[in-house]
Order: C-alpha cells, then structure tokens, then sequence
C-alpha cells in the first residue's frame, strides 16, 4: 500500500501546485523604470554543455564577444562562439525575458514593439517562458510567428500535450510501471515532444545556442545540488526544455550529471544574469502580478492559499532583480492563467506586451541617447 500512499500525497501536492498556477491572475500596471545604475529523455542523457558565466554581449567600443571563462561541454570539446561585432556609436543592450507561461506572451508584443522603433537588442537571458521566446527570436524565429503560435495557443497546446485534468486523473495509472521496478523522474509531463516542436520552428534543426543570430542563455535549476546555470551552449531546444520544466507538472531534465527544472524557481526575471553579459543597458521584462492587499474571505476558496504563496514568493524573488534593470517593462496581463491555453488570453498578453513597450520607448531611447528611429533588421527580413 505505500506506493500508492506516496502517490495520493504526490497527487495531492501536485494538483494543489497546479491550482495556485493556473488561478494566478497578474494585476500588473504598466511600468517604466528610468534611473541610471552605475530532460528527462526517456532513453537517453543529452550531453548539452552548461556554464553559469556565458559570452559576453559585444561592448559599445566595437570589441567582438569574450568568452569570460573556459566553456567545455561535458564530452569536454572546446566550444567558440560567434563573433558579433557591433558599431561604436551606440550602447550595447541586453534583455532579460522573465517566466510566466501564458502571461509571457506579452515578451512577443515587446519585442515587435522594440523591432518597429529599431531598438536593437545584442543579447538575451530568459527563464521558462521567456526562455522560449527569447531562444526562439534568437535562432531568427519572425516576431510575425511567435505571435501566430502564441495568438492561436499552439504553442501552449504543445506544451500540455494532454489536458492537465486527463493527466491527474490517469495519475494512479501512471505508478504501474514502478511497481515493476521503473524509476522514472517525478512529474506529470516528460516534455520530449514539446521539444521535439521548438526544434521545428527553430529556421535551422537542432539548432545550436552558440549559433544563434543573438547571444542567448537559457536560465535553469539543478534540483539536485541547488544551483542556478545559465545554459549557453549545446543543443536549443533542450535547454528550452530545461528551463521551462516547472516542477511537479513537468519532469525535470537530465543533461550530463544535471537535473535541471524551471528557472523560474530562483530567477524568475533573470537580470543578475544578463547583467553578467556585460550590455551597457539591461530591459527587464516581467510578466509577474504586483501584490495587493486582498479580502480574508479570498482564502476560504479552493487553492487560493498556494496561490498566494507563489504570488508572494515571485513578488521577493523579482524585487531586487528588477531593481537592478535600467529600464523595466511590465505589462498588465491581468487574469491570464500560467498554463492557460485560451487563444483570447494569448492575444491579450501579447496587446500588453505592445502596450507596455511602447510606454517604455522614451526611456530606452533616452538611455541610447537617440530620439530618432534606429535602423533595425527584423527577424522576418534576415536570410534563413
């Protein structure tokens, strides 16, 4: 009886997760900061390299991208990474795309606002969500189809494979193999044909980070020793999925001796990260919801108290992160669910995403010293 003991409270614990997840609502407004600031494979274990410090974006004086410390995959070959050179009349910027599944939607409308002002962008942090967007308008995915898989909600259908309630249902089913010796990663959802679908939108199969038309990381967790890695190199669409398995509804992801889960978990809004890259201006975006003060009688419903305890915990997490940007970018994508997969809500965080980034354009602006329009080339006029 004690397996299935384990798996009542597993269950138990999981749906109580999801229901905090997917009943969040964002309340947040709109905010421009100006100041100045001195996989679990089933069969097999991918051997995509890691390192916490990554290249650096290009700087304003013209250098090319560094290497700030030897990156070794784990088959331990020796990986370079694309020069990029950028011109001297200009400070270099780099974004840090938070997570917040559905809700990062909003990170596409910002970044075809920031493409219509020819606001360059020379690098790219993201977790979870952020991860993805970011990694995919990195590998020269158009804003045009980010914004069509996320209107439409592919893109989240594919991410929930099953329906999240079909998946607990078939909760009791899913311990069989284990009572005939299968030890496989805790969790409801392996993610493999998720991502086995960003390797089809990216314009080159198996993509590789270090390839990209963007430096880019992707933010992820080691759950088993604790600590955060910003995944530079190696193969895009596994580090996409590492970053993005949220734990308890997501296996987590296996890459050499790692097992990583969601980002999000220690940073959220990756700044500190980006920061590390060395761009004169860091944009942080946060699709997180700002803590109000509620009714009592809010927590006599059902998972209202996980529900606050994660509003509560992103909300200390993202302060001193956002703190830290040059220029912040929060839309109001106000009741969209985390893993919502409705196309009306896919379509209204992109709106506030459009919304949030053109508030911010004065300030970006101001900190690149131009008032003008920057020549810009989009991701849909760049040559496959």
């Amino acid at each position: 009886m004690r397996p299935f003991v384990k798996l009542a409270f597993s269950i138990t614990t999981t749906v109580s997760l999801v229901l905090a997840q997917t009943s969040t609502a964002f309340a947040a407004d709109t905010v421009v900061q100006t100041e100045t600031k001195t996989v679990e494979t089933t069969k097999e274990t991918n051997s995509l390299p890691y390192m916490e410090e990554g290249p650096m974006c290009p700087n304003s004086k013209g250098k090319h991208l560094k290497i700030r410390r030897a990156t070794l995959p784990l088959n331990g070959t020796a990986v370079s990474p694309k020069e990029l050179a950028v011109p001297a009349n200009r400070p270099t910027i780099g974004l840090a795309l938070g997570g917040g599944g559905t809700r990062g939607a909003a990170h596409v409308g910002v970044l075809k606002v920031l493409e219509e002002e020819g606001i360059p962008i020379d690098c790219i942090v993201g977790t979870s969500m952020g991860a993805i967007i970011g990694g995919l308008y990195s590998a020269g995915v158009p804003t045009s189809k980010l914004e069509e898989v996320m209107a439409d909600a592919t893109l989240m259908h594919e991410f929930m494979t099953v329906p999240l309630w079909v998946r607990i249902l078939a909760a009791p089913v899913m311990i069989l193999p284990r009572l005939v010796g299968s030890k496989p990663y805790d969790g409801l959802y392996k993610g493999n044909k998720f991502r086995k679908y960003l390797n089809k939108l990216t314009p080159k199969s198996e993509t590789e980070i270090q390839e990209l038309n963007i430096p880019f990381q992707a933010v992820a967790m080691d759950i088993a020793n604790g600590k955060h890695y910003a995944i530079s190199t190696g193969h895009l669409a596994y580090a996409l999925q590492a970053s993005s398995a949220v734990p308890a509804l997501r296996k987590p992801v296996q890459i050499g001796d790692k097992l990583f889960v969601d980002g999000g978990v220690v940073a959220n809004v990756p700044v500190t990260e980006t920061r590390a890259l060395k761009p004169d201006i860091v944009i942080a975006v946060d699709v997180d919801e700002r803590v109000k003060t509620v009714p009592l009688d809010e927590f006599r419903k059902v998972g209202s108290v996980s529900k606050r305890m994660l509003l509560l915990q992103l909300a200390n997490m993202d302060e001193p992160e956002v703190a830290n940007a040059d220029v912040v970018i929060h839309p109001d994508v106000d009741g969209i669910g985390l893993i919502s997969t409705s196309k009306a809500e896919g379509r209204k965080a992109i709106k506030a995403g459009e919304e949030a980034a053109r508030a911010a354009i004065p300030a970006i602006k101001a900190k690149l010293g131009i008032s003008g329009q920057l020549s810009l080339q989009k991701n849909s006029e760049k040559p496959q």
